[in-house]
């Protein structure tokens, strides 16, 4: 018989509190202290795992991916890319909309939608792509259709028909959308900020790479004028923006072809300002970029993108140990803030009736990327191979099913489901 209740005994918060869980089928039945498991008379029903005092955490949501699917499969798709989720302790990703062919049409999306379903073993949201040839009446279509509650759009550089400078296209897609997410750099920044107060409903800015950058959106974030509850502004930071930085770029050939993105990295002192800025709570969330390519890609030529997903947690649970920032603030950054500012259903949280994504990671755990693990990403590389990290996710429960423990995938378990959002 199929076990549909799970208790997780034993562990802590981001608190240091002790915390039991019950998990009965896909939701969070009941968290306390102690959970007492001889009140199921059906004992069959019911599975009982001791965590050893570790760190009990809401799955991790990333909002930023590109997954490759459908277009680039041989880089990664929704099977490969969620396996590395999975593996990470990330419960749900948010796939970008530069794919190909890209998702600025409905009937693009629902495609989507639908190989993102057979195949990720791990939950899923979508962004809608704004387009320079002005695809407004399909933003329209797809929002109120409820296919998707958030557009993205390029202001400085991207392939296709993704980037878009035509101001009239642009101040169209902020009216008819409610979030806006913005790959915009120096300027751009400020335009963003500029159109989101005119005409928008809220601006997310994606991976802000420096000093200057992150104090543009701090400053429209204080200015009571421009961040209001009609238009928020929120700031996105990558993990590859507050770990890696030019002097480790260009301390080797191969560094100098591998650590390529878009916005490219920037000097120690900006990693520094990022991390102040973090600890301030000027920083919402951390989103991964996750954006493979095949390393022979990317030695070959300079390519920019690089896997994330598979190490967005350990990197932050090793800065914790570090000292470097809280669990607390990590799980906000990381859980509780994604889902509040996407507004999903249900999700970014331990509280009892909430669906049962939920990770154990271990903050002693000492280990060496790309060595002590395998890779599930396709592409097959990480940019912190060799590093050596505290801390390490140990087992991914994603709508009350156990998909990774042990190190290993179950491959039984597929429980992904495509998130649902609230207005």
């Amino acid at each position: 018989m199929e076990k549909n209740n799970i208790i997780l005994k034993n562990g802590i918060d981001v608190f240091g509190n002790k915390i039991e869980i019950l998990i009965n089928n896909d939701i969070i039945k009941k968290i306390s202290e102690n959970i007492d498991e001889n009140k199921f008379e059906n004992s069959e029903n019911l599975k009982i795992i001791d965590v050893g005092k570790k760190l009990i955490m809401p799955g991790i949501i990333d909002v930023h991916t590109h997954m490759r699917e459908p277009g680039v499969t041989y880089k990664e798709d929704f099977a490969t890319g969620s396996r590395a989720c999975a593996k990470a302790g990330v419960t749900t990703f948010y796939d970008m909309p530069n794919t190909i062919p890209t998702t600025t049409t409905l009937g693009n999306l629902m495609e989507k939608k639908k190989l993102a379903s057979e195949k990720s073993i791990v939950n899923f949201g979508l962004h809608f792509g704004g387009s320079k040839n002005d695809n407004i009446e399909e933003i329209k279509k797809v929002l109120k259709n409820r296919e998707v509650n958030t557009v993205k759009i390029f202001m400085n550089v991207s392939t296709g028909e993704m980037l878009i400078e035509d101001d009239e296209i642009l101040a169209k897609v902020f009216e008819n959308s409610k979030l806006v997410l913005v790959h915009a750099e120096n300027e751009m920044i400020d335009k963003a900020i500029e159109l989101n107060k005119n005409y928008g409903s809220g601006l997310y800015v994606c991976h802000i790479p420096s000093a200057e950058e992150m104090k543009k959106v701090i400053d429209a974030k204080k200015n009571s004028k421009v961040n209001t509850k009609e238009h928020p502004v929120y700031a996105e930071v990558t993990p590859h923006h507050l770990f890696l930085n030019t002097e480790i770029r260009e301390s080797t050939e191969r560094n100098k072809m591998l650590l390529r993105m878009k916005p490219e990295l920037r000097e120690k002192s900006d990693n520094e300002f990022l991390w102040e800025a973090i600890n301030r709570g000027e920083v919402d969330t951390i989103g991964t970029d996750h954006a493979p390519h095949l390393i022979g890609e990317k030695l070959e030529k300079i390519t920019f993108g690089m896997p994330g997903v598979e190490t967005s947690l350990a990197l932050m649970i090793n800065a914790y140990n570090e000292g470097k920032i809280s669990l607390e603030m990590i799980q906000k950054l990381m859980c509780e803030n994604p889902a509040r500012i996407m507004k999903i259903e249900k999700r970014g949280k331990l509280q009892e009736g909430y669906f049962a994504d939920i990770i154990v990671v271990d903050l002693k755990k000492e280990w060496t990327v790309g060595v002590d693990d395998t890779i599930e990403s396709k592409c097959g590389w990480t940019p912190y191979e060799n590093w050596k990290l505290k801390g390490k996710n140990t087992m991914t429960i994603v709508n009350g099913k156990i998909v990774y423990e042990n190190r290993k995938i179950n491959e039984n378990v597929k429980s992904g489901k495509e998130v649902k959002f609230y207005d």
